[in-house]
């Protein structure tokens, strides 16, 4: 079943999270009528090359003109009108950078599918391993619908309190009007007047019920409130905190709107029930009447539970982000437009078009020497409404964007912390009048407030910014704290080690394991501390560099992750990379291996990102002896595939054939069957054909192999290890001769420099290699 159905068959708890993947960066409606078409193009691969993405995204302009067509056919307006919109939107955001459109429909399809894993599951765990958040959740569920049941019975005891009160009102009007007692005998006046009098008793003890419960209605809405405002929301904070940095997608958004809504609708039905309980005072009052008594205090009471609730109701429902940048929220290039959603908690019609939210930049700031100043451009106030956000009350700024102040004294230098450690706010302010009949008017001052931002002003910055952000997260849930970087404090190991995990699982499709992160954990706190959990790193270890030699711990894990993104992604995924691995716990794994068993991991040398692969041989007294080879980076991941550079590594030494060394992924995969899939398909490889047909056409067919040259003395009996130096990576080109151009390889000895370009010319005789020609092309 499509991977969309599936989604639509879930609970609505579910399906919320799902609603929050989409917004107007990439509408729902193109992942509703779109799915098949976007569910069988591998996202992940396009992605990573631009070309790829760019023939994609004109595909998606396709595929919705089609739709479009199609609506035209039905005559169906509303949505004709949509995808026009949908398109002009989609164009003006992506035309310049598909990538970012497919890396956003890649990060919502796995975010999917982790939704469905979750889903299933829950179903399997059953009814008797739902967790303690689930039980405390439907604790408040359990509690919200008290509270209406008891407003319901609070306006049924309002309505037999005005009956009694009408038939009593009615019996002494009688019993005044003596001619409308004429016939009456004496015995039956003063059954009537016993009658009256009693009725009057209990009328008084039905006021009394009536205040009592009302109080009593205001207790649980009290109490119901605090759980919301001191529990519930800091938890959904916290979460989309969590949510922010990489971590499990934030939810309950909608829940806490129903439950907010809920608790506002029965505040306002108790202020139209105190302004009943004030019109039948009016009409009846006695000698120590509790409504009399106590209509003050239940009134103020009331409007102050209301006010309490909604000057807590306004909330940033998505951070700040750059559209460029989607996974690196919070931090904002000068210059360059970020988007930010807010969200009113109480969604009552009343409120629709009366909130205007004004969008405020560094407003409590009091430190103001040596820290840059900006001023915030673009559409800053909005109206909330329900119509532009799925009915809730929201208002999403979409053309934001920062301008530094360029004042005399106001250098970055001057300041106490680097631009990356400068931690900035965002504010939203708005104002609601809220009048009622027959009760005074509500005026209440809104405030909401980003998660501090790190604004820079080269994109070269965003590595260090997006550390800030991941540190201060990490480890407050103070919104306030913009002088967090003036004394950051540690950070233990076991929150760290899963907020690196959250920057590969956030992605990819796989975190790092228990293997991987006791690499990282060795690394960041030496081998002497076993790991500890509760180990601490410094901030300064963590994304300050010791000296101008080396460089920051987290400069090189996001180094590696960029170079997964780009050209590792399915091997990632597909677990083929061990990645994080000590040279010392490498020749443990591969001691006991046969020959030819290698692994992959990451250098642990460069900034920038390379892997490299480390094999196994056995000299002639069966000792093992390991190999690596010079790291790839970028550059020749860009040229080269990793999978192609394995299916074609040679090791080639004066006098020896080239033969490639590889031949299992560790632990015993064997090479063609871990990475037979990503070779080139049998359509894409050129047949081979006789030379002179070939050169009619113009062009030999070549392809970029990897060899590594070494002396042969370093081969002899395989005695001695090699250093990766003795490894170096040479490109070459491979292309088939023909066979009276070839010369023995044992006769030629050629002086290469590892810069040089070699023709290696396979030689086939009735299907079987014979002989190799090198021919140096650059060089010495």
């Amino acid at each position: 079943m499509a991977q969309w159905c599936q989604l639509q068959m879930l609970d609505s708890k579910y399906l919320e999270q799902v609603d929050q993947l989409y917004d107007d960066s990439f509408p729902m409606d193109i992942r509703q009528y779109l799915s098949r078409w976007i569910e069988s193009i591998d996202w992940d691969t396009v992605a990573v090359q631009d070309s790829l993405a760019t023939i994609r995204f004109h595909d998606l302009l396709a595929q919705l003109d089609d739709q479009h067509s199609r609506f035209a056919l039905e005559s169906n307006f509303l949505q004709q009108h949509n995808f026009r919109k949908i398109k002009r939107n989609l164009q003006d955001r992506f035309q310049e950078d598909p990538v970012t459109m497919a890396m956003i429909i890649s990060r919502n399809l796995k975010e999917e599918q982790k939704i469905l894993v979750c889903a299933k599951e829950a179903e399997q765990e059953g009814e008797g391993a739902v967790s303690a958040m689930v039980v405390e959740k439907q604790k408040l569920d359990n509690k919200v619908k008290e509270l209406k049941d008891k407003v319901q019975f609070m306006d049924q005891m309002l309505k037999n309190l005005e009956d009694l009160q009408d038939e009593y009102d009615f019996k002494m009007n009688t019993l005044k009007n003596q001619n409308e007692l004429n016939g009456m005998s004496a015995k039956e006046l003063e059954k009537e007047k016993f009658n009256t009098t009693r009725m009057c008793i209990e009328l008084k003890q039905k006021r009394h019920e009536v205040v009592s419960f009302l109080s009593e209605l205001l207790n649980l809405t009290q109490s119901l409130i605090q759980d919301l405002i001191n529990e519930e929301l800091p938890e959904w904070k916290q979460r989309q905190q969590i949510a922010c940095i990489g971590g499990p997608p934030n939810a309950c958004v909608d829940q806490l709107q129903n439950w907010f809504t809920a608790v506002a609708e029965s505040l306002q039905q108790v202020r139209q029930h105190l302004n009943k309980m004030l019109e039948l005072e009016q009409k009846f009052t006695y000698e120590n009447d509790p409504i009399s008594q106590k209509k003050s205090h239940l009134e103020n009471r009331a409007l102050d539970l209301l006010k309490n609730l909604l000057s807590s109701s306004l909330v940033v429902e998505r951070q700040p982000c750059m559209p460029t940048h989607p996974q690196r929220p919070l931090v904002l290039k000068t210059g360059v437009q970020f988007t930010v959603k807010l969200r009113f908690l109480v969604k009552l019609h009343e409120f629709n078009y009366q909130l205007k939210v004004k969008a405020v930049f560094d407003k409590d700031v009091t430190e103001k020497k040596g820290f840059r100043k900006f001023n915030i451009l673009g559409t800053n106030t909005k109206v909330m409404n329900m119509e532009e956000s799925n009915g809730s009350l929201a208002a999403e700024f979409r053309h934001l964007q920062l301008k530094e102040q360029k004042l005399a004294g106001n250098r970055t230098n001057e300041g106490p912390l680097i631009v990356t450690e400068e931690l900035h706010s965002l504010s939203f302010e708005s104002e609601l009048h809220l009048n009622q009949s027959g009760s005074p008017g509500l005026h209440i001052k809104v405030e909401a407030m980003a998660l501090p931002l790190v604004v820079i002003s080269n994109v070269c910055q965003l590595p260090s910014g997006w550390a800030s952000i991941l540190w201060y997260n990490m480890l407050t849930t103070e919104p306030r704290n913009l002088k967090f970087f003036l004394s950051p404090p540690s950070a233990k190991w076991s929150q760290l080690s899963e907020v690196l995990s959250w920057q590969f699982s956030s992605v990819t499709k796989r975190g790092l394991n228990q293997e991987q992160l006791n690499m990282l954990a060795d690394k960041l706190l030496g081998a002497k501390a076993q790991r500890n959990p509760d180990g601490t790193i410094p901030w300064t270890k963590f994304c300050k560099s010791a000296n101008e030699k080396s460089f920051p711990f987290w400069l090189w894990i996001e180094g590696i992750l960029d170079l997964i993104k780009r050209h590792l992604l399915s091997l990632w995924n597909d677990g083929c990379i061990m990645g994080f691995i000590s040279k010392e716990r490498e020749k443990a794994l591969l001691s006991n291996k046969c020959p030819g068993t290698f692994l992959l991991r990451f250098s642990e040398s460069s900034k920038e990102g390379a892997i490299t692969f480390t094999w196994i041989e056995h000299d002639v007294h069966d000792k093992p002896v390991y190999h690596s080879v010079e790291p790839y980076t970028k550059k020749e991941l860009s040229a080269v595939s990793l999978p192609d550079i394995i299916r074609t590594y040679k090791v080639m030494a004066v006098e020896n054939i080239p033969e490639n060394p590889l031949r299992f992924l560790y632990p015993d995969v064997p090479k063609d069957k871990a990475f037979g899939k990503y070779y080139p398909k049998p359509s894409e490889t050129p047949e081979p054909m006789d030379t002179d047909v070939q050169e009619v056409r113009g062009y030999m067919k070549t392809e970029l192999i990897s060899v590594s040259e070494v002396h042969p003395s370093r081969l002899q009996d395989n005695m001695m290890p090699m250093s990766p130096d003795d490894y170096k990576v040479l490109e070459r080109i491979v292309s088939p001769r023909d066979i009276d151009a070839v010369m023995d390889l044992q006769d030629f000895v050629p002086q290469v420099k590892c810069c040089c370009m070699l023709v290696v010319a396979p030689v086939v005789l009735h299907g079987r290699p014979k002989h190799f020609e090198l021919r140096p092309l650059l060089g010495n």
